[in-house]
């Protein structure tokens, strides 16, 4: 035969061919002499993008080719010529769908593959000289394919591990066809070396996988929610109306007053179910949840491709039949392994331009990922009804969370308003600002600083008073109850969703094993099979974990030591920077010390917490990979346990220092707490520690919320994007024609930031929660910059999910998992740590003690005067009195420091005074008395309220109710239709008996023709 000849043979179209000759695909292919060379890649071909042919067309025509220039067609109804004029991406919506334009596309595998350079040499050549008969999509073969047959030689050369990979693909590929799936593929895309598989999955198999995962699905039986009445119906409907402007236009977002019954989904019972529209009953959402459960557990055991012989060979068959016989290598492990380099269902289209038919995501980017939008609700079950119900119940918690910051931050703004009107009234600060009250101050630091005047500090006293005032003991006490309060309110939210959702009695069930664990067993089970032991049912044990669980141990107590260390570095700097700035000349600049040195400490610390939450978050995940946990809830449980211990402790130990550990430990003067023998403690400012840590919470909560959770979320995805568009123009071919074509679906999803999952969402939250309620006593305004702060976060996250990310899979939930558990530990640890700032960071025990005890006239009129002790300044240690001790123009000789300590002429002089025991035990009673209340009214609330709400469990009982009627009725039909299926048989038995004696010879057959009514149910 010549080279150019062509031959065409014509096969029946009820012929069975190749390996999946069950599938319904039509249409035209280019194959490989040898068909048995690759009989799976072979089916998978044909049903690759050419089964846009209509299904009644009668033949298929083979055509087996040894070039491919001159390509003819020869389709005796014209059906392929007078589709030339169409546009055949339009036909399938753009990639939506297959190329016959019915088959909806409901999930994408995205590989790489290497092409030749004779493969792109005859490809360039078919597009040239076949342009004008059809587009380039449908002309170019496979890769290695088509062209196999003039590589000769040079297909012995091809890289060893794309082998090894395109042969994993086709037994994988052919296993997933075999489990029902249909698949077409395209590598000739405007990404080039990218190639994409479509699935669709068809009815019988979204049917037979619904009843494997007992899905919920709605039946035919409707029935009437229950409606208030009264009272209650009438505040509903002035309610409704008041929100009716803040409410989203979104369909499923409207009141119900019917709600069809669910049940899980069963074959036998499809006739209680409304399939008047077989192709909206399973939705997307649900078609791609049932996809990637059939990719997970189908398994590809094929080992590494090899050419060679002898003992490397013997090694992988043993290799091969350990995989086989250790298990599952589904789509993770395929992904892992660079098998496939993406799994992803698709977008149901664009949500932006002209034009553009209305789909969910367009809907939800109008009315939800928007930031016009800022003021409604959340449309929360068409979120879920896009995303599935773990991203829903994330966005749904957000939004609670949100509404509940409300009125805490109406509160807290009371509160600084009250701090505002009674700073003048305030006596202590007014007593510090007096000008006439001559009080002179022990020096901050060593040689360099001097003795200063009480009334320089004034400014910072009248701001402490504004933050530091009885007010904030009610709004500490408010917010624990707010805590525990908005803790119920989810968990009543949350029963609401379950009900609305069909999530009522769902439980999770074991997930798949992850692919590093199956691959540790499988080396595992090798090692022990080379011993010659028994490897039956092998499974990793504490023994096999334990030098990663000492890792762990080892790295996460490196890393908090690490946090205590820069923390400790910026105590360093903020005392020597300090000493440096008492030198300076200017009277200005040494008055601006203290804040001078807050302020960049502070943005130090900003600085250094960003750069380690990022490096702790790695960290800990590289620490939860190596622990290798069986399942992907196991591995992400333990990921979040570890990511939020580390970004806890880097978040919170500056503000601890601050809180209750600056000022403690200074010693008196004369006898000063030095470190490394020449830096000194730091002190508090007169008014106390609590402005600065006013300071030190408000600059490291808005710079987190500013920086990370906005910038980054917005820059880094940007960022992202901008680098992948630049890498693929860079592969683009300058083929302008194919440059101007319409992207299809899946190519546009696959240039997207593929989905990271919920954990860093949850994470900036749960930390931000923290900020809200723990330091509560000390910044009342934090609620105000959370809900400030949430209302753009939604937004954001909002058009991050609908806009920047590849639709992730949808997976079913009826909680927030381990995150609501973290919460309720927040909260419990909010009571006591507010506790100790009250009364031991803030001054309202020692005015308590003063006002009750030490006032002569009932007044804080001396308060000032009580809580400083006196030091005589000839008792200093040599080398630490100010090098200028006239620098207040008048000679010191007693310098006052703020302590509680006998005066220099008492016998036990500089020893710690009566007032300090009698301050302490007060500050003590004071921690245990408002734990316990708070604690005991926490639990009276979560007590009080009931966990679901009454209407809720009605509904729930109603439903039970109503299912069982169901099924007696249907059980009650049977029996009825049973009854009447044997009169009629008795009666016909009669008609029999009464027949002539004639027909005797033929009575035993007419008898049992009688007997032989058929009794289908």
């Amino acid at each position: 035969m010549e080279k150019d000849e062509i031959h065409l043979r014509r096969l029946p179209a009820a012929a069975p061919w190749g390996p999946h000759a069950d599938s319904e695909f039509h249409g035209v292919d280019f194959l490989p002499e040898d068909l048995s060379e690759a009989p799976v890649e072979t089916g998978m071909r044909v049903n690759k993008k050419y089964s846009c042919l209509p299904a009644e067309e009668k033949g298929i025509h083979i055509i087996n080719i040894r070039a491919i220039e001159d390509i003819g067609y020869d389709q005796h109804e014209s059906t392929l010529l007078n589709s030339l004029s169409k546009n055949p991406d339009a036909d399938c919506k753009y990639g939506l769908y297959f190329r016959d334009g019915k088959r909806k596309v409901d999930y994408i595998l995205v590989y790489h593959y290497k092409k030749s350079s004779a493969g792109k040499t005859l490809a360039r050549r078919a597009q040239q000289n076949d342009a004008s008969v059809r587009s380039s999509k449908q002309d170019q073969p496979l890769p290695g394919k088509g062209v196999q047959l003039e590589m000769g030689e040079s297909e012995t050369h091809m890289d060893y591990h794309e082998d090894d990979k395109r042969f994993r693909r086709e037994e994988y590929e052919g296993n997933l066809v075999e489990a029902g799936l249909e698949l077409e593929r395209d590598e000739d895309t405007k990404i080039h070396g990218i190639g994409f598989v479509k699935i669709h999955a068809p009815w019988n198999v979204l049917c037979r996988e619904a009843e494997f995962l007992k899905l919920k699905m709605p039946t035919k039986k409707m029935y009437q929610i229950n409606q208030t009445h009264g009272l209650l119906k009438k505040i509903n409907s002035v309610i409704q109306k008041i929100t009716e402007p803040i409410q989203p236009k979104v369909a499923e977002h409207k009141p119900q007053t019917v709600k069809r019954l669910s049940y899980p989904f069963s074959r036998e019972k499809q006739h209680l179910f409304d399939l008047s529209d077989k192709d909206s009953f399973f939705d997307s959402k649900t078609r791609s949840t049932i996809v990637y459960e059939i990719l997970k557990r189908t398994t590809c055991t094929k080992a590494k491709y090899s050419m060679g012989k002898g003992e490397g060979r013997k090694k992988e068959t043993a290799l091969l039949n350990k995989r086989r016989k250790c298990g599952k290598y589904g789509i993770t492990s395929l992904l892992a392994n660079g098998v496939y380099s993406a799994a992803y269902p698709l977008h149901d289209g664009d949500y932006e331009g002209e034009n553009v038919e209305p789909n969910d995501r367009k809907l939800l980017c109008e009315e939800w990922a928007s930031y016009g939008v800022f003021y409604k609700y959340q449309p929360i079950d068409l979120v879920r009804k896009y995303f599935g119900e773990k991203i829903g119940l994330y966005f749904a918690w957000l939004g609670v969370y949100t509404q509940m910051l409300i009125p805490a931050s109406i509160v807290g703004i009371i509160v600084f308003l009250y701090g505002c009107a009674t700073v003048d009234e305030n006596i202590p600060s007014m007593e510090m600002c007096d000008q006439r009250n001559n009080i002179t101050m022990c020096p901050l630091c060593d040689k360099t600083c001097s003795y200063w005047k009480m009334s320089s500090a004034c400014a910072t006293a009248r701001a402490s008073h504004l933050f530091d005032n009885p007010a904030t003991v009610f709004f500490s006490v408010f917010m624990a109850l707010w805590a525990a309060t908005f803790m119920e309110h989810w968990k009543r939210k949350q029963m609401r969703l379950n009900y609305r959702w069909d999530l009522t009695g769902f439980e999770e069930e074991e997930d798949h094993p992850r692919a590093e664990y199956e691959a540790k067993v499988l080396e595992k089970s090798l090692r022990k099979e080379h011993k010659h032991k028994e490897t039956d049912k092998e499974k990793l044990t504490w023994k096999d974990r334990f030098p990663a669980y000492l890792t762990n141990f080892v790295g996460i107590i490196f890393m908090v030591g690490l946090t205590f260390a820069i923390v400790f570095g910026v105590i360093i700097y903020r005392i020597s920077t300090a000493a440096a700035l008492a030198i300076s000349s200017t009277p200005s600049g040494r008055s601006s010390v203290r804040v001078t040195v807050t302020a960049t400490a502070v943005i130090i610390n900003l600085v250094v917490i960003i750069i380690l939450d990022e490096v702790y978050g790695c960290i800990a995940r590289w620490l939860t990979q190596i622990e290798v946990p069986k399942t992907d809830k196991n591995f992400e449980e333990r990921l979040i346990f570890k990511a939020f211990l580390l970004k806890f402790v880097n978040a919170y130990t500056p503000i601890f220092y601050v809180a209750f550990f600056k000022g403690r430990f200074v010693g008196r003067p004369g006898d000063y707490v030095y470190i490394f023998h020449s830096f000194r403690m730091e002190e508090c400012a007169p008014g106390g520690c609590l402005m600065e840590l006013c300071i030190q919470l408000s600059i490291i909560m808005l710079g987190k919320q500013l920086i990370q959770n906005n910038l980054f979320e917005i820059g880094i995805p940007k960022m992202k994007k901008f680098i992948r568009y630049l890498k693929l123009k860079r592969r683009r071919s300058l083929d302008h024609e194919e440059h101007m074509k319409k992207k299809q679906r899946y190519e546009v999803d696959y240039n997207l930031e593929p989905f990271a999952g919920l954990t860093p969402e949850y994470m900036e939250m749960i930390i931000q929660f923290g900020f809200v309620t723990l330091f509560v006593a000390s910044f009342p305004l934090a609620p105000l910059f959370a809900l400030l702060n949430n209302i753009i976060e939604i937004r954001l996250d909002a058009k991050k999910f609908v806009t920047e990310l590849r639709r992730p899979v949808a997976v079913r939930a009826k909680d927030i998992g381990i995150w609501y558990n973290i919460l309720r530990g927040i909260g419990k640890l909010a009571v006591i740590i507010n506790a100790f700032v009250i009364s031991f960071t803030s001054d309202f025990i020692p005015r308590l003690v003063y006002l009750y005890m030490y006032s002569e006239n009932g007044t804080m009129h001396g308060f000032v005067n009580h809580t400083l002790s006196s030091f005589n300044v000839s008792d200093f240690q040599a080398g630490t009195a100010p090098n200028d001790p006239l620098d207040l123009g008048y000679e010191v000789q007693i310098c006052r420091y703020k302590d509680y300590r006998e005066p220099p002429w008492s016998e036990n002089k500089y020893d710690i005074s009566k007032d300090f025991w009698a301050v302490l035990a007060a500050r003590l009673a004071f921690v245990i008395v408002f734990q316990n209340l708070v604690m005991f009214m926490s639990e009276f609330v979560d007590w009080i309220i009931p966990d679901i709400p009454k209407d809720i469990s009605q509904q729930i009982h109603k439903e039970k109710v109503l299912m069982v009627e169901v099924f007696m009725r249907e059980e009650q039909g049977k029996l009825q239709m049973l009854e009447t299926w044997k009169d009629k048989d008795k009666k016909k038995g009669e008609n029999c008996n009464n027949h002539s004696p004639r027909l005797s010879r033929s009575r035993s057959g007419s008898l049992s023709s009688c007997h032989s009514y058929p009794l289908d149910v």
